[in-house]
């Protein structure tokens, strides 16, 4: 039998119409209805489902942990059991560039060569033409010695060549070094709406005291007919208790940008926004709060958070019809980045 059969025969055994169960588990009857159908579309995702078979069961008299497995098992959406993709990693490459090395010494040292070679030729020239002169003054002193008549020997001048060192010396610059292009940051994911995974009543002791806990899940429904509400207290300050709220499950940690709170009822609600790792009141810190609130209330942080559970906790309640003060909460919208 499945499970919407299994619920609408027990129902049926225990002789409650669609609007006693509702009263009783805190479910609209539409909801009902679809559920006891295997329909759970109007449900608005699986944990909410979860959340609303249980509280059917509970209020027919039911067992709701075989209907929880057959559910996990039949009708959990892959959504829920998808592993968390972790962005990729950016990495940044920047080359090195080393100048060329300047080519004044090299030019220096074939400056000095060219020098040293000129000086050299000019050695062999001057030892060249004393070699010469001194052949021409010997042959000259034996013409006359065996010649009676000579008249005047007219030496002809020896034109040394000069030699010149040419070398250009040009200095090698070095080239300008580039400049580095900026390295792009990485783009942030889109904020979009985060489903919570679970909502319970939540007390200074935590969800072991919340108020009005079988109806928790109402604080989700979106419909402002059918709303969670708190206890009635004699005083706008809850009796002198520390609060009252509700606790949200994001069922992993999650980047929380804002959370949006739909208030029913009259306004003068003093109500913060809790966030950390531990469901426990001193493991979450308040990151935005609003005093005198009524309606749809939007509270955005100045800095993203990183949590897993969200508390949205009253510590002061406003006023209702009876003379008495409650809260009424029916939708709560979470944004930010999963």
């Amino acid at each position: 039998m499945s499970i919407g059969a299994t619920l609408a025969a027990a129902r049926r055994r225990s002789g409650l119409t669609l609007s006693e169960v509702s009263d009783r588990a805190g479910v609209t009857e539409p909801v009902i209805r679809g559920i006891e159908q295997d329909d759970y579309a109007a449900c608005g995702g699986d944990s909410i489902a979860r959340a609303h078979i249980r509280a059917i069961a509970g209020a027919v008299g039911e067992d709701p942990v075989p209907l929880m497995d057959e559910f996990d098992e039949r009708w959990r959406s892959a959504d829920e059991t998808a592993p968390d993709e972790s962005p990729a990693d950016v990495t940044t490459l920047v080359e090195d560039f080393v100048p060329a090395a300047p080519a004044r010494t090299r030019e220096r040292r074939r400056v000095r060569l060219t020098a040293a070679l000129a000086v050299l030729v000019l050695a062999v020239f001057g030892f060249a033409s004393y070699e010469f002169a001194a052949g021409v003054g010997r042959a000259h002193h034996a013409d006359a010695a065996t010649t009676p008549r000579p008249s005047h020997v007219a030496s002809s001048p020896v034109t040394v060549p000069s030699i010149t060192p040419s070398a250009q010396v040009t200095s090698a610059q070095p080239s300008p070094s580039p400049t580095p292009s900026p390295t792009p940051s990485p783009t942030p994911p889109p904020v979009r709406t985060l489903t919570p995974a679970s909502v319970a009543a939540f007390g200074p002791g935590g969800t072991a005291d919340g108020d009005n806990a079988a109806s928790a899940a109402r604080a989700l429904s979106g419909d402002p007919a059918t709303p969670w509400v708190s206890d009635w207290y004699a005083d706008p300050d809850l009796n002198n208790q520390a609060g009252t709220g509700l606790l949200l499950d994001m069922g992993k940690t999650v980047t929380v940008t804002s959370v949006q709170i739909s208030l029913g009822g009259r306004p003068g609600a003093d109500v913060q926004l809790r966030a950390g790792g531990s469901p426990a009141l001193s493991g979450l810190r308040s990151v935005a709060s609003r005093d005198g609130a009524g309606g749809t209330v939007k509270l955005t942080l100045n800095t993203p958070v990183q949590a897993r559970y969200l508390l949205v906790w009253f510590t002061q309640l406003p006023p209702d019809t009876s003379g008495t003060y409650q809260a009424s909460v029916y939708d709560i919208t979470v944004q930010g980045r999963p």
